[in-house]
């Protein structure tokens, strides 16, 4: 019986490897970024932390909205009704355009918020001007994030990773040539790292685009849009995807936003360790994501011929496996939990060498909650997956709410400022919520799976 559960792994990893791929191309470039911005010190780095954290609810909105553009295209291209393949992209990228104008007048018109949450004030400084560069990427973030979820429709998930690889490769050059003014650049600190994110994701775009209109399969959805001619219809239809979708994103980002501005008050050392544990926590995160958008495009498929049977059965094969690989990153983030810390921050300059060491500890402490709490992140995002594969969105966004605001976000906030435990107790809370939202969530998956079992019956 369990062999009907495995043999699906190999498909599955196939189509998730290179979204995972691709995603991990992203957090390795936060990686890299951070380890280069912790050589600066500890203020610097919580600086792109506190920065980031605007960009992050931006970007959560911006490609949650995106995700709703995946479903519509597995079900249209498993029915071969090839218009509406080409409308879910059209319509798509018109949103996402439009909501990345917004998102970024949002993050300008919130900076002055930056100034009034108790943050340290040497950290704010630093971090205003990186949040002005990295604000403007959001445009070409949110536009590549539409292409990329039109390909993962498709089935076709190997060319946004390339694209991705690309960018990243260049992110990671310029950010070390403009933040250490190496080879002749200036020496910009963390306003250069800002500026190597920026010119990476517009190349991004650029990459995908061109390698879109020279394959056949892509070609022809891609040369015939005309963006004048729009349906009300199809719109209302993304919108209704994409806003609960964006919402459970937010709901999630929100949370460890909010765990990284409780941090902040708390004092740049634990903002800064705080910053260690989340980034490598979102390194390992990526493979669930990757399987998410497996789960989603699978169970769109299923959906499309009808299959119920097969839609519940290939959606628990990739639940299993995301609970297999989540366990074995658990295990190497408790063995390594000492050692991790150490990459981001220099531990060989006297003068930083207390703050460097306090920061080591925290994050050494922060990340055994960390390696409990990966099973429960991967199993949420890829239950979503399957949801939205569905097109269930608003319950689950019910749920998301519950689970990060109504019950992890008081936990967070009580532990971390008003017990001894500070941000391990933030991390506490941060954990609560993410096992909250996978027994919901399942609950629902397989409440809704059986009653469309029954219903064919």
């Amino acid at each position: 019986m369990l062999y009907n559960y495995t043999k699906e792994f190999k498909y599955n990893l196939t189509l998730a490897y290179p979204v995972i791929l691709g995603m991990l191309g992203h957090m390795f470039v936060s990686f890299a970024d951070n380890i280069m911005v912790g050589q600066l010190g500890a203020a610097e780095l919580a600086a792109v932390s506190l920065g980031n954290s605007f960009f992050f609810i931006a970007m959560s909105l911006g490609i949650g909205f995106a995700t709703a553009i995946t479903p519509l295209v597995a079900e249209a291209d498993a029915a071969n009704i090839k218009s509406d393949v080409r409308n879910a992209l059209k319509h798509g990228l018109i949103l996402c355009i439009a909501l990345g104008i917004i998102l970024l007048l949002a993050m300008f018109f919130s900076i002055p918020l930056m100034l009034k949450m108790n943050q340290p004030q040497d950290v704010v400084e630093l971090a205003i001007p990186y949040l002005q560069i990295i604000a403007i990427s959001i445009i070409p973030l949110v536009i590549f994030e539409a292409m990329k979820r039109f390909s993962d429709g498709l089935s076709n998930t190997k060319y946004p990773m390339y694209a991705t690889i690309f960018a990243n490769i260049l992110n990671i050059i310029l950010n070390y040539l403009l933040i250490f003014g190496t080879y002749g650049f200036p020496k910009l600190g963390i306003v250069g790292a800002g500026i190597g994110t920026l010119i990476s994701r517009l190349m991004m775009v650029i990459l995908l685009w061109l390698i879109f209109i020279n394959k056949q399969k892509f070609k022809t959805f891609i040369t015939e849009l005309n963006f004048f001619k729009t349906k009300k219809r199809v719109f209302k239809k993304i919108i209704d995807l994409g806003l609960p979708s964006a919402l459970q994103m937010f709901f999630e980002v929100g949370i460890f936003t909010a765990a990284i501005w409780l941090s902040g008050i708390l004092g740049k050392n634990f903002q800064a360790a705080n910053q260690i544990a989340f980034n490598l926590s979102a390194m390992t995160f990526m493979v669930g994501v990757g399987l998410s958008v497996a789960a989603m495009v699978r169970v769109g498929n299923q959906r499309g011929f009808d299959d119920y049977l097969s839609l519940r059965r290939i959606a628990f094969s990739i639940f299993i496996l995301t609970i297999i690989i989540e366990i074995i990153f658990a295990f190497l983030f408790l063995i390594l939990k000492d050692w991790l810390p150490t990459l981001y921050l220099e531990t060989e300059n006297i003068s930083k060498l207390a703050e460097n060491t306090e920061v080591i500890m925290i994050a050494s402490k922060l990340l055994i909650i960390v390696a409990l709490f990966q099973i429960f992140d991967g199993l949420q995002v890829v239950i979503l997956g399957a949801l939205r594969g569905m097109q269930d969105v608003k319950i689950p966004t019910i749920i998301t709410l519950i689970s990060y605001w109504l019950i992890g976000f008081p936990i967070c906030y009580y532990l971390g400022l008003y017990t001894p435990l500070k941000s391990l107790g933030i991390w506490i809370g941060l954990l609560i919520s993410l096992v909250s939202a996978s027994i919901m969530l399942f609950i629902r998956f397989n409440f809704l799976t059986k009653k469309l079992i029954q219903s064919r019956k």
